[in-house]
């Protein structure tokens, strides 16, 4: 939540305005019966859940976002169309545009989150006495800028997806000459330390900078990974984020990738 911005979950016009073209049409009415919520105030009733953490059920009326079942459905619906990443796509174009999204390297790490509910992509958990947990992962750029976010189950090894992630990163125009969707570098910490995964970077054109296991503490990389443990927090501000509630991965992956346009956005105000 930004200082100057008491309630997070009402779209500015700004916001709306990237918004409102990605969204696919409704399909006409076939019975008739109470109009169709606005787009924008249902957009509205699922920020609030995202910041808030609030269950669905308990979306409060009064607030004039619809019901809660209605805002869950259009998010399941706006992720289906691949509205999250549209948008993701469009505002780092803005940010390279700008040139403001930093290259030279990237950063990648990963968090756990507790399940409350077994489902697809959550598993026993290593560091939960084996409970139900999920896994974000994340890649950003120099500057903590997201690039990519996936979900996986509590038990992956975060090295199996080093490259998964890494593929999930867009081609990103903006500029003239080719989109660009690799970094120089991709900096990581000792959970990543796998000589296979260094020569399969190498041969991407990616400088691995990746610390060793068993070597002293102190190789300096926490000068610049700190960004991606920032973007994690930033992520994990997010209420909804913080325990996965759903059972149906694809609706805790659009909180994802919704909550990731959120933060990317902010980088776009803030920097263009």
């Amino acid at each position: 939540m930004g200082k100057h911005q008491s309630r997070p979950w009402i779209v500015s016009d700004e916001l709306w305005a990237l918004v409102e073209p990605l969204l696919p049409k409704p399909g006409p009415k076939l019975v008739e019966g109470r109009p169709r919520v606005p787009d924008r105030q249902a957009l509205c009733g699922i920020l609030f859940v995202l910041h808030t953490g609030i269950q669905w059920e308990y979306l409060p009326q009064e607030l004039g976002f619809g019901s809660g079942m209605t805002c869950w459905r259009r998010l399941a619906a706006w992720n289906a169309a691949g509205v999250w990443d549209q948008l993701h796509v469009l505002l780092l174009k803005k940010l390279r545009s700008a040139k403001k999204l930093d290259w030279s390297r990237a950063v990648i790490d990963s968090s756990h989150v507790r399940a409350a509910r077994r489902g697809p992509k959550s598993g026993p958990s290593p560091v939960d006495r084996a409970r139900p947990g999920s896994k974000h992962h994340v890649v950003t750029d120099a500057q903590g800028i997201p690039l990519a976010v996936s979900l996986t189950g509590g038990n992956r090894n975060d090295v199996t997806q080093l490259l998964p992630l890494l593929d999930k990163i867009p081609p990103v125009a903006g500029v003239v000459g080719r989109p660009r969707h690799r970094p120089d570098a991709l900096l990581a910490d000792r959970g990543y330390d796998h000589d296979k995964y260094r020569r399969l970077l190498w041969q991407r054109g990616i400088r691995p900078v990746i610390a060793r296991r068993g070597e002293p503490h102190g190789s300096g990389l926490g000068v610049f990974r700190y960004v991606v443990e920032r973007t994690i927090a930033w992520l994990h501000g997010f209420r909804r984020l913080r325990i996965r509630w759903e059972r149906r991965d694809d609706l805790h992956e659009a909180f994802l990738g919704l909550a990731t346009c959120l933060i990317t956005y902010r980088h776009v105000q803030r920097l263009c």
